[in-house]
């Protein structure tokens, strides 16, 4: 049996987003949802678990688009619908981005 365990509340989130593997060329992927400790971006290939990456993305906060840019650790990579759904857990998100994604989320 599946057992939840992401910690924060998930909004459905679907932008363009742009993941960086530290070494690697930047890749870019759609976010499936959002969260106060992480995002769920869909990749067309797989990243390794545990890998440290840069990832970005926008969001639409109060009518203004605000640009998020976070290092993130890959917590899971799952192969569905043709693609890889990675789930992102943020690594010292700074208090802007903080803000603008409890914003979003409320």
């Amino acid at each position: 049996m599946f057992t939840e365990q992401r910690k924060s509340e998930r909004k459905v989130l679907r932008v363009r987003a742009r993941v960086a593997a530290e070494g690697e060329a930047p890749v870019s992927g759609r976010t499936s949802d959002l969260g106060a400790n992480g995002v769920s971006i869909n990749l067309a290939d797989p990243l390794l678990v545990g890998q440290t990456c840069q990832v970005s993305f926008d969001l639409l906060v109060d009518g203004k688009q605000v640009p998020i840019s976070a290092r993130a650790k890959a917590l899971y990579c799952i192969f569905s619908s043709g693609e890889f759904k990675v789930g992102f857990q943020f690594l010292n998100l700074e208090l802007a981005a903080m803000t603008a994604v409890a914003r979003f989320l409320r």
